[in-house]
């Protein structure tokens, strides 16, 4: 932890405190592989951006050299792990009051950086022109601020699944977010920082400011400070998260004596912000004049972007802007207002907007390094309250492959992958909280047993265990921290966190020696299947592939291996594409081991030489790392070889992939989804027992011509 000044915990009401402590490994992570910056500093709030290339592990696997068509007791393949470098984006937020530090900071962390030019935009650019030069003795490059604005918001509604989300403050779940999609305009976009900016947005580059005000932010922070004495811009926050506005506002009830029924006013609504301050002989309390203020404030905002919603016929408007940053008490004003006046539906959006970077290529969240959206209650968790107050963190990595819907989706605007939300869920959310996080000690214990030869991999492990169980802990309080919390978000952060500390592949070894044994009982179960008449073949397939489900090391339930061989079906007449996993995730098959696996079985059954050899099976990676699977979120040469092949079966197999996710999925072909419950929690809620099968056969309303199969084995 590097000291840069102390942070002061009493609170102060006149001054500001600049001084505090940053850790690199928290904050400014990898800054000295930082190669490209840039800054946008407004009238409140200063947005870093930089890009950084990462060097992590990666687990390999590769063919030895069989030459012979008899199975001996040879490994089938050698792993390896390697050092591969990516590229990282890290976005950071802090006050402006805090900018010297950081400044001073990020100067003694450079290492390796190769601009000598940062690109900085915002009113305070200029302000702090000199500073910056001279503290990191970088070129400041001024750009165009409306432009990064537009383009960072395109940016992550792109490539952030969960980035907007509509606030419904009194439903069971306050944050519905939305999937991505890659038609995202037009749109309205409300930027709230000191004030704010209205853009009408029509295509990647074709944008226009129609209006803004004066009145946003800035005005709410400056006269909450003239208010209430207060200076910090979260303290004010907190302050009107505690008050009762009606003991300043005047409400229609307090003129007419209740709702103005004929202009359709209910009595509650406010008719004068601030207005009994002009006549009650009482003095007014902090918490009820700044809720007050937020309230003025926010109706302002939310009825301006109304009115020109509906000027320019725009059905989907987004809020963004320090202003917003998912708090509460501002989203749920905003939202009231919009509803009141309009059917429009309004987006806040969880992240930081101005990227300031305009990458070309597709970039997924690092869950391990992003801080998420704070808590709704200002006494939920003042761990993340505090933190709030001085950083937010934002990291996306570049995906190494480009990433699309399944051609075979019915609708792919409303595909949801997730079964049950969590964050509405609070009994299964509790519950499946608890589950990962019982679970640490052996995936710890897992992880440490993966590199035998690497002394400090139990330091790794317990680094990755106090992570992941602070993630959890964080999800406890804002389940909502992240976008929609799932099993699949869960499991997607643990990798993460693994990967994060070295990982890659910790079931690795379990897998080689698994299927080095499965392998050699493959002739001896192929003959015992060649004696069995065309029904019991069918009943023994499906036997053989849950039985191959069952073996899961994911499943708490699950203590023994289940070894399984079964002749593939493609032998009668089809194509067959068979996906599975681009990178590890659990002890499910890579696409790497399914190659060497698929030629060892080759050279010992004539059947499978053939499939491979007239193109009738097709092996291709799906683009996921997970246990789970996102059919919006696919390796584009799948999708290319789905069409190409006419697909018309999907097989979904596997706990994660056909029931936490997909099992509500409608495709526009016959599609069957099969899994074991190894969860006994979930079998019960089912209305099933442990270990009960899954098997959900669905025909959708058009058929289209039968000649190839697709499959995703776990």
């Amino acid at each position: 932890m590097a000291e840069c000044g102390r942070v002061d915990s009493r609170p102060t009401s006149h001054t500001m405190d600049k001084s505090i402590t940053l850790p690199p490994d928290e904050i400014f992570r990898n800054l000295e592989n930082a190669k490209r910056f840039a800054i946008d500093i407004g009238g409140s709030l200063t947005k870093l951006a930089y890009y950084s290339t990462v060097q992590h592990k990666v687990a390999k696997v590769r063919s030895f050299d069989h030459t012979t068509k008899v199975i001996n007791h040879d490994k089938l393949y050698e792993i390896s792990v390697q050092e591969e470098v990516t590229a990282r984006l890290h976005f950071i937020k802090f006050e402006n009051a805090y900018i010297e530090t950081c400044l001073d900071f990020i100067k003694d962390h450079l290492v390796n950086t190769e601009t000598k030019v940062i690109k900085a935009t915002g009113g305070g650019a200029h302000k702090f022109k000199e500073l910056i030069e001279r503290k990191l003795g970088l070129k400041v490059d001024k750009e165009d601020e409306m432009t990064c604005l537009i383009k960072g918001c395109n940016f992550v509604l792109r490539n952030i699944p969960h980035e907007a989300f509509v606030y419904a403050k009194h439903a069971d779940s306050e944050f519905r977010f939305q999937t991505t999609h890659p038609d995202i305009f037009p749109y309205l976009l409300v930027n709230i920082g000191s004030g704010v900016s209205i853009v009408k947005v029509e295509s990647e580059d074709k944008f226009e400011r129609i209006g803004g005000s004066s009145i946003g932010g800035g005005t709410f922070w400056g006269l909450g400070a003239l208010l209430t004495k207060t200076k910090r811009f979260d303290e004010l926050l907190q302050l009107a998260s505690k008050g009762q506005h009606t003991s300043v506002d005047m409400l229609v009830k307090d003129i007419y004596g209740g709702s103005y029924g004929s202009l359709g006013l209910t009595g509650d609504l406010i008719a004068s912000s601030f207005g009994k301050s002009a006549t009650a002989d009482k003095e007014f309390s902090k918490e009820d004049m700044a809720k007050s203020l937020l309230h003025m404030i926010s109706n302002d905002i939310g009825q301006l972007a109304c009115l020109y919603a509906k000027l320019h016929d725009l059905s989907r408007v987004y809020f963004g802007g320090f202003f917003i940053r998912g708090h509460p008490v501002t989203m749920h004003t905003i939202t009231y207002s919009i509803n009141f006046f309009t059917k429009v539906r309004p987006f806040p959006q969880r992240t930081l907007k101005q990227a300031k970077i305009h990458p070309t290529q597709l970039w997924g969240e690092n869950y391990a390094g992003s801080s998420g959206l704070m808590s709704v209650s200002p006494d939920m968790n003042p761990m993340q309250r505090a933190r709030s107050g001085t950083f937010d963190m934002l990291e996306m990595d570049r995906l190494e492959r480009q990433l699309v819907n399944l051609p075979l989706l019915q609708d792919p605007s409303s595909y949801i992958p997730d079964t049950v939300d969590l964050t509405e869920d609070a009994l299964a959310r509790e519950y499946w909280l608890y589950c990962f996080e019982d679970a640490l000690d052996g995936v710890v214990k897992r992880a440490v047993a993966s590199q035998p030869d690497m002394p400090e991999a139990a330091e790794r492990a317990e680094k990755f265990r106090h992570k992941y169980r602070h993630k959890l802990e964080t999800l406890r309080h804002q389940p909502f921290a992240y976008g929609s919390l799932t099993v699949r978000s869960l499991l997607d952060t643990r990798e993460h966190c693994l990967n994060e500390f070295n990982f890659p592949d910790p079931y690795s070894k379990i897998k080689q020696r698994e299927n080095d044994i499965a392998l050699k009982y493959y002739q001896k179960a192929v003959k015992s299947l060649e004696q069995l008449n065309w029904e019991e073949k069918q009943f023994a397939l499906v036997r053989g592939v849950l039985a191959g489900n069952v073996f899961d090391w994911g499943a708490k339930a699950v203590s023994e291996p289940h070894l399984f061989v079964c002749r593939p079906f493609w032998s009668i007449l089809l194509q067959v594409v068979l996906a599975s996993n681009s990178g590890p995730a659990l002890n499910d098959v890579t696409n790497g081991e399914l190659q060497i696996l698929t030629e060892r079985i080759a050279a010992m059954d004539p059947v499978i030489q053939a499939g491979l050899s007239e193109d009738r099976l097709t092996l291709v990676q799906s683009g996921s790392s997970s246990p789970c699977l996102d059919l919006s979120r696919l390796d584009k040469v799948l999708a290319m070889v789905v069409r190409e092949r006419q697909t018309d079966l999907v097989v979904i197999e596997g706990m994660g992939r056909a029931i936490h996710t997909n099992y509500y999925a409608m495709l526009s072909c016959e599609s069957l989804k099969m899994a074991v419950i190894k969860n006994s929690w979930l079998a019960d809620r089912l209305g099933g027992k442990l270990f009960s099968v899954v098997f959900k056969y669905e025909v959708p309303a058009v058929k289209t011509s039968q000649d190839s199969v697709a499959l995703t084995p776990s």
